[in-house]
């Protein structure tokens, strides 16, 4: 069976550094960090205080406030980022065959503050139940792509991918597979996350996950550096419009680029911890280079797990060496979670926009906040440290790996 091809025809983005896909890149190529201190709820007995969190974001401005209400943040920042990337792909809804046309979302966790405020008032109470009609339809993990397709009356495949932070990397590939098997013309897929409340940084801060440099926030999220100590926690969501690729030709749609593979692995060796040797992270790219048909030498770019943690960075480093061999040394990676931080189940579909356009303006976003080489990591290797590096980029991966041992990898290729 021949495989239809896919690409990439609209994009969008709410995130730390830009609340839109031209405020997103611009944050990206400038170097700008999203973090500062807490201000969704009082962090200061936290052992971390400070977050990157959505900036000047009036939910009102998008969507009904009764409506709003209804919803837990992470489905209000799905469904702005939705909208805005069905808007940019020019989409005429309504000519689409909408049967044709599915959402498949990511969230790593979901309604976290929904969750948290319920049964917090429940505890406060005399122990009477009265809970919020709305507080199930809010916290549950698959609302998201409910929401959209019930807008835009897509009737399509329609599921949320939860597989914690390579959700939506999973939610892309999945995407990707039922557009060529012609399940679907037309995919609406990405991921959010609000996971910015008081369960989830203390929650994240008693596994010792998090940055605790509360005296200098902006440079808390260093990956690849000596003196890293965890990941910064951030919040949003990012998506795109997937396309199978003579339907997007025929009615004239902008390609950004081709989603030519993605790789699935486990690394099958602990619930937190990255497998030491990188194991799972080699398999899930050569999975993805086999997948995509594309030899590994061919890439010029790798968006990076690099979530400014001891192991990890470490573990994804070797990774690439020894799947790339030599030609490591010719690849721009980079970590744009050093400016987005980490956004958890959105962190795929933010990463995936950030390797389009780099492939769409030839300009690879810098890894910021580098100050010392970390000595078991290969100094050689152009991590794209600090700065913006303009490149020809023909082909990008981007590299996605969850609690549980998830990974995942998804590859684009500038259209021939």
């Amino acid at each position: 069976m021949k495989l239809r091809r896919v690409v990439v025809t609209g994009l969008g983005a709410l995130t730390p550094i830009g609340n839109n896909l031209e405020e997103y890149w611009n944050g990206l190529v400038n170097g700008v960090s999203g973090a500062g201190p807490i201000t969704h709820f009082d962090a200061s007995k936290f052992k971390t205080r400070f977050a990157c969190e959505l900036k000047d974001f009036k939910v009102t401005d998008f969507i009904d406030r009764k409506e709003a209400r209804r919803m837990d943040k992470f489905t209000q920042y799905a469904m702005v980022a939705a909208d805005e990337a069905i808007n940019n792909a020019q989409l005429d809804v309504a000519s689409l065959d909408k049967d044709r046309v599915g959402v498949i979302w990511g969230a790593g966790i979901g309604g976290l503050e929904t969750f948290q405020n319920e049964v917090e008032n429940f505890v406060k109470g005399d122990g009477t139940p009265k809970f919020n009609p709305f507080f199930i339809p809010k916290m549950i993990a698959d609302i998201a792509p409910g929401y959209i397709s019930i807008k835009h009356g897509f009737r399509g495949p329609n599921f949320t991918t939860v597989s914690a932070c390579a959700s939506s990397a999973n939610a892309l590939i999945d995407s990707l597979n039922y557009i060529r098997l012609g399940y679907a013309d037309v995919i609406v897929t990405g991921g959010s996350e609000a996971a910015v409340t008081a369960a989830g940084m203390g929650g994240f801060n008693a596994m010792h996950a998090l940055s605790t440099r509360n005296d200098d926030p902006k440079t808390a999220s260093r990956p690849f550096d000596a003196d890293r100590e965890g990941f910064v926690l951030g919040e949003g969501a990012g998506a795109l419009i997937l396309e199978e690729y003579e339907h997007a030709v025929a009615r004239g749609a902008k390609i950004y680029a081709e989603i030519a593979g993605g790789g699935l692995s486990a690394d099958a060796h602990h619930i937190t911890a990255p497998h030491p040797e990188g194991l799972g992270a080699r398999n899930v790219m050569l999975n993805c280079l086999k997948d995509a048909e594309v030899k590994p030498e061919d890439v010029d770019a790798i968006n990076m797990h690099g979530t400014s943690t001891p192991l990890g960075d470490i573990a994804e480093s070797k990774a690439i060496k020894d799947v790339f061999g030599e030609h490591a040394y010719n690849l721009n990676i980079n970590s744009t979670k050093s400016m987005t931080g980490h956004l958890l189940g959105a962190a795929g579909a933010i990463e995936a926009i950030a390797s389009v356009m780099a492939i769409e303006k030839g300009i690879v976003p810098p890894t910021i906040n580098h100050f010392t080489d970390d000595e078991n990591i290969d100094s050689k290797l152009n991590f794209t440290f600090n700065e913006a590096q303009k490149r020809d980029v023909k082909i990008a991966m981007s590299n996605t790996f969850g609690f549980g041992g998830h990974n995942a990898c998804v590859l684009f290729k500038k259209l021939d």
